[in-house]
């Protein structure tokens, strides 16, 4: 069957390997704790009862789309409308179209961001690749107003940002949530890859200092990948309950060095 996403995409390239995956939950976290809908994710309870399953759940969703069929894709597609549809249903309104865009620009800046952090910097038609996909999956939701190009992208996040990010009291508890379910060295952990992920004017509004200590962690880490000491590391810096979940992130271990040489 017709792959959702081509083999030889960057996309896979970016979803396969756990060490980008973690980081695009990483980043993500951060900018889904200051979105003016976030209401919506405590409309049901689950984000702060398990704010990192809740997060973790959207994650595994794009990873399984990007790595599906082009048929299976568009039935988890579908499955994730019509998730929401319910939920539009039980509160009796619908969730802002801005909202939905929200989710897909983090998924598109995060993977690009994530990936760069970690491994290189993207070419430019790479990133149009990352771009193309999240904007299938936008069409195929019914999404409307959705950048043509990633060029369009680029202007409508940060005018997404500006205008659809605050500072709220659901912000500083859904950090507190993840101190709690994370523990101490964990967190820490968590928001020194956030500083390093986030734009500045996220970064400004979660109050982070642009200095950052991870660097030199980041290298060492890197460095434990060729001696096979990564996955070790991995067990003692993911919560137990996730553990499992994170070893089978590792779809295609692909040399990234060599792709598009």
């Amino acid at each position: 069957m017709k792959p959702f996403v081509d083999t030889d995409s960057v996309m896979r390239v970016i979803w396969g390997k756990s060490d980008t995956t973690l980081f695009i939950f990483a980043g993500a976290s951060a900018e889904f704790a200051l979105n003016k809908a976030v209401d919506w994710l405590y409309y049901t309870g689950r984000l702060p009862a398990d704010p990192l399953g809740r997060l973790f759940s959207t994650v595994l969703y794009a990873r399984d789309i990007v790595f599906a069929d082009e048929e299976n894709a568009l039935k988890a597609i579908d499955r994730i409308t019509a998730i929401h549809r319910g939920v539009e249903g039980n509160r009796g309104y619908a969730i802002p179209a801005w909202a939905y865009r929200d989710v897909l620009f983090m998924l598109i800046h995060y993977s690009i961001a994530s990936f760069e952090l970690l491994e290189r910097p993207l070419l430019e038609p790479e990133k149009q690749e990352v771009f193309q996909v999240f904007f299938r999956v936008g069409q195929r939701m019914g999404i409307p107003d959705l950048p043509p190009t990633y060029a369009a992208w680029t202007r409508a996040r940060m005018e997404h940002i500006s205008r659809d990010l605050a500072r709220s009291h659901y912000t500083v508890d859904l950090f507190r949530q993840y101190r709690r379910h994370l523990g101490r060295l964990r967190y820490v952990l968590l928001r020194e890859v956030q500083r390093r992920l986030v734009p500045d004017p996220v970064r400004r509004m979660l109050d982070m200092q642009p200095f950052s200590w991870l660097p030199p962690v980041l290298f060492a880490y890197k460095a434990s990948r060729s001696i096979h000491l990564d996955r070790f590391l991995k067990s003692l810096l993911v919560p137990r309950t996730y553990l499992g979940q994170v070893r089978e992130l590792d779809i295609q271990p692909v040399a990234v060095s060599a792709l598009h040489a």
